[in-house]
């Protein structure tokens, strides 16, 4: 059962939605990735993998490698991406997500995502999710988050305030960047209860989704 805190329900107009650790279990592909990255770099892998959830590549090699030059950043986070792209062994569905995705069908909804087109289709698909119509994705934004501008991006495309957006994020930087945004976050899975979501639930089996007419829409917990 999917533990909640904080509220029993929240209304919105809009639901934005992060993908990795939120809709799809990616976290094997991602700790092998970086695990590589880390021995190459003599980093210690559990203080790199604290970091890079949520983020883009290149700007959690910028925590991790400070006095890097940026481009050298960008450089191996396309061959990250491209390795990550290429591996989808045990990439799979969050609890409940199948089910909650559908029940958006028709709702304005989308997908706010630090992996690139590539990336993000190919996980949707290995998770057998599908990909809601309006998607902001690495090549979308400029800046990574904890900064909120794709979810600003994504507000905007559905054509809603932020403040009348919720949410759905597992990771810091994610939930940073949801709080920034001025939007409610729902934290999902167990790296989100400690970052102060609005809700927070363990994962998307309890969740529920309806249509509250001039409200928008309505979002349930338990």
């Amino acid at each position: 059962m999917t533990a909640t805190t904080a509220a029993p329900a929240l209304t919105a107009r809009a639901v934005l939605l992060d993908m990795d650790g939120t809709l799809v279990n990616s976290d094997a592909v991602v700790e092998r990735c970086w695990r590589r990255w880390s021995e190459k770099h003599g980093l210690d892998f559990d203080e790199v993998i604290e970091v890079v959830h949520g983020r883009q590549g290149y700007a959690s090699m910028a925590v991790l490698l400070p006095e890097r030059p940026m481009a050298e950043n960008h450089a191996e986070n396309r061959e990250m991406l491209a390795a990550e792209t290429s591996d989808m062994e045990g990439v799979v569905p969050v609890p409940g997500a199948p089910a909650f995705m559908a029940s958006l069908a028709g709702l304005p909804h989308a997908l706010v995502t630090s992996a690139d087109v590539p990336l993000s289709t190919g996980r949707m698909a290995a998770a057998g999710l599908a990909l809601p119509e309006v998607r902001v994705t690495a090549e979308s934004v400029g800046a990574s988050k904890p900064d909120p501008e794709g979810f600003l991006k994504g507000a905007a495309e559905l054509g809603f305030d932020p403040a009348d957006c919720v949410v759905f994020e597992d990771s810091e930087a994610g939930i940073l960047a949801g709080r920034a945004a001025g939007m409610r976050v729902v934290g999902v899975g167990p790296r989100a209860a400690r970052f102060g979501p609005t809700v927070h639930v363990d994962d998307l089996t309890g969740v529920r989704v309806a249509d509250a007419g001039e409200e928008g829409l309505r979002l349930t917990f338990g």
